[in-house]
């Protein structure tokens, strides 16, 4: 059982563990880490970088947040070094930021799992609002009214809204009229958004699903988020950025950011920063990478969504990112003959009878009824070489080592309802 302090992450790994010391084969699609092979040029970054062993700024050097800089303005949000924090991940910004931004906070329901508890170590109340059914990140725009007049009522003070774009966990993206009318209502209601925009260069299809950022349409009140972990496939290299907005408001949160960062001693490390710099200012390698994983996480996201729908499930279609996220509601019946009545127990039934590793909709704040969960489906790309076949593919899903995973998660969800359909 996971327990306050334990992140559902730690507990389900801790399981994982025990299973694999038992020798039992898994399919471990639980955790969101890209599994891309490094880029030489990276490397090479890291190298030469070595040699940085001085404590710099705690915000970053010019250098580094001048490219941040020019990586948000050639995204159509004109930004200057002053307006940019880098750090060791986006999750300690988004932390420092639930310390620094006061009021409670508004969360799409389901949302990625650590932004609940962040906000919770900073003594705020956390307010989950559904999704709608066609993309996952963001709240229903009525159902969002609907919260904050109870919440107020009730004498809370929410103020933060946090979005996704694209979602982890349900793989999609907020159309702009969607991010319009929420930008809206946060104007109306003095909202400060944060925006987490960490698989933004991970769009399956840039040209069929255009992009548009909160800051785009409510710049002073909006905070951007991201890092090099899920584009780049630099998780365990721990290199985020913030971008602020250009007001007083903004140098405020900004200062409080950077304070807190001070007082945990937490700045990216110097050679990060060199990458970090290489990599923002985005030269052809890294640009072509960007074009490449997100065709190959398209490819093998839209591939399990279909086995998902195949199976029975209701299923968004994947637009960003590596995740989907099935809703086996329309097998109930089926499901509950079999022991799966709620999203622990159909993550159990998975595991226990087909060796796959999920994560339950309710470790992310979904309803822990409901018969949902996120399964991460870049972890299907296999070890370092396969990775590499895999962004070179004109169809990676028809790779053996990929075809033959596919089969064994088309397997374990028939195995769900005894292989009945």
């Amino acid at each position: 059982m996971t327990t306050p302090l334990m992140s559902p992450n730690l507990a389900l790994n801790q399981l994982v563990d025990r299973r694999r010391a038992a020798g039992d084969p898994l399919l471990h699609l639980a955790f969101g880490e890209a599994r891309l092979p490094l880029l030489p040029g990276l490397a090479r970054e890291l190298a030469a970088g070595a040699d940085r062993t001085a404590y710099g700024p705690v915000a970053g050097g010019e250098a580094v947040r001048a490219a941040a800089a020019g990586y948000f303005t050639r995204r159509r949000l004109p930004t200057g070094p002053d307006q940019i924090v880098v750090a060791p991940g986006s999750k300690p910004l988004l932390a420092a930021l639930q310390l620094v931004l006061p009021g409670d906070v508004l969360l799409p329901r389901p949302a990625w799992n650590t932004y609940a508890p962040q906000a919770r170590y900073a003594g705020k109340r956390v307010f989950g609002v559904p999704i709608p059914r066609e993309c996952g990140g963001v709240p229903e725009p009525g159902v969002l009214r609907g919260t904050l007049r109870t919440a107020r009522a009730a004498g809370h003070d929410p103020r933060v809204l946090i979005l996704t774009l694209p979602d982890n966990p349900t793989g999609t993206l907020a159309p702009p009229p969607l991010v319009r009318e929420l930008c809206a209502i946060a104007e109306e209601e003095d909202l400060l958004i944060v925006s987490d925009e960490i698989y933004r260069d991970l769009v399956h299809d840039p040209r069929a699903t255009p992009y548009v950022s909160p800051a785009e349409l409510a710049p002073e009140r909006t905070v951007v988020t991201t890092g090099l972990s899920k584009t780049l496939g630099l998780g365990g290299w721990r290199i985020g950025a913030a971008r602020f907005p250009a007001c007083a408001r903004g140098e405020r949160i900004r200062d409080g950011v950077v304070s807190a960062a001070s007082e945990l001693w937490s700045t990216l490390a110097g050679p990060m920063q060199r990458v970090a710099e290489y990599a923002l200012a985005e030269p052809p390698e890294i640009r072509e990478r960007f074009a490449a994983s997100a065709r190959l996480h398209g490819a093998v996201a839209r591939a399990v969504h279909a086995l998902a729908v195949r199976a029975g499930a209701r299923c968004r279609q994947p637009t960003g990112g590596f995740y989907v996220y099935p809703d086996f509601e329309p097998l109930r019946e089926e499901l509950a003959g079999h022991g799966a009545k709620d999203s622990a127990s159909l993550a159990e039934r998975l595991l226990v009878d087909s060796g796959i590793v999920v994560l339950p909709g309710h470790h992310l704040g979904d309803e822990p009824a409901a018969l949902r969960f996120k399964a991460a489906t870049s972890l299907l790309y296999g070890d370092e070489r396969q990775q590499r076949e895999a962004l070179e593919a004109g169809d990676p899903v028809r790779l053996p080592h990929i075809a033959a995973t596919l089969t064994r998660l088309e397997e374990g969800f028939a195995a769900l309802t005894g292989g009945t359909r």
